[in-house]
């Protein structure tokens, strides 16, 4: 029943309608308007910006993104995954493009598109996936539906290039980490403390697509609205009650609302993260809580998004963060201290 308009769509010439709050409209084609890329691996999308238009900070949890600029100039940036030492922010990488450049946004990393001319600009990019998914940082963390536990937000917005062992020089240490059973420092704003074991902590995790972490939760601790770009996370509580949930990526329809999925936790119980998606855990209990996950990657990665939005440094200008989060530029300024 294969045609050919099957692999056909028309329309790319057309202006997308940038009357909106944030200027821009990206036209998408996907395995939902195009058929035949059903397995393809591939998808493309036209971005229209009004003089000075936004594309909002957002993720492709599924895609990394190659943008073409066709007219006018834009300030492109995106932040990497948090840093291996904590006291290290963030880093953003922005570049100005022009008419002809080409920029790579890696696979769920936060980026984001800003038209800094006067006058209308076009840009095309492809994505390496049929159906990329999208999710809008503001909208996912803001306007979820139902809304993220405001105690969640007030609390929460205060790779790898191993080399393989000579297998001749193997040891039994090399698949073995001790110290799980210590509880982690939670004396920190969040009343959190991750402990990770990675690639990074043991060795022997190298090819196997595997890592796990121990969570301690001090009374109402947080781990705050994240995501792991390379990574599912597969959560099960050992103490306390946690109170979980995940955003979903943007809907096709825009008019609709990022979905909010959550659940309250007991000992025992077990709650599966999807990769890319943002996450949250916090302790709703009056005692320590304690929880250990498995997570489908050597060297998952985390994006905490208030710090990577907020905190990265140098700052994402303000121009585009009080466009995509539609606040006053104090607000900006309040959050940006914070980190």
């Amino acid at each position: 029943m294969v045609v050919a308009d099957d692999f056909f769509f028309s329309g790319l010439n057309i202006p997308g309608n940038t009357s909106n709050p944030l200027g821009s409209r990206v036209t998408t084609v996907n395995v939902n308007q195009l058929p035949g890329l059903n397995t393809l691996g591939i998808s493309v999308v036209r971005i229209d910006y009004a003089p000075y238009g936004l594309n909002t900070p957002h993720t492709h949890s599924r895609a990394t993104e190659v943008p073409l600029v066709l007219e006018d100039t834009l300030y492109v940036g995106f932040v990497t995954s948090n840093p291996a030492d904590p006291d290290k922010k963030n880093k953003l990488f922005t570049k100005y493009l022009n008419c002809g450049d080409v920029f790579v946004f890696p696979k769920s990393l936060i980026l984001f598109l800003f038209n800094v001319g006067h006058k209308n600009a076009v840009a095309f990019a492809g994505l390496s996936s049929q159906n990329p998914g999208v999710i809008t940082i503001a909208n996912a963390v803001f306007g979820s539906y139902p809304s993220i536990n405001q105690a969640v937000l007030t609390k929460a917005f205060q790779v790898e290039k191993k080399i393989c062992k000579n297998p001749n020089m193997v040891v039994a240490d090399d698949f073995f980490f001790p110290g799980s059973n210590i509880p982690g420092n939670t004396s920190n704003p969040l009343g959190s403390r991750v402990t990770t074991v990675n690639v990074n902590q043991l060795p022997g995790l190298k090819t196997l697509g595997y890592s796990v972490v121990r969570i301690d939760y001090a009374p109402y601790g947080l781990n705050p609205p994240h995501t792991h770009p390379r990574a599912t996370e597969v959560l099960l509580v050992l103490e306390g009650t946690l109170y979980v949930g995940f955003v979903t990526s943007n809907r096709a329809d825009p008019n609709k609302k990022n979905k909010l999925y959550t659940k309250y936790l007991n000992c025992g119980d077990i709650f599966v993260f999807p990769e890319g998606l943002i996450l949250f855990l916090f302790n709703v209990g009056h005692k320590n809580a304690v929880a250990f996950a498995g997570l489908s990657s050597k060297n998952p990665g985390v994006i905490t998004i208030a710090n990577a939005v907020f905190g990265s440094y140098p700052s994402i200008n303000q121009a585009v963060l009080t466009k995509a989060f539609q606040v006053e530029k104090k607000v900006i300024d309040y959050l940006q201290a914070q980190f």
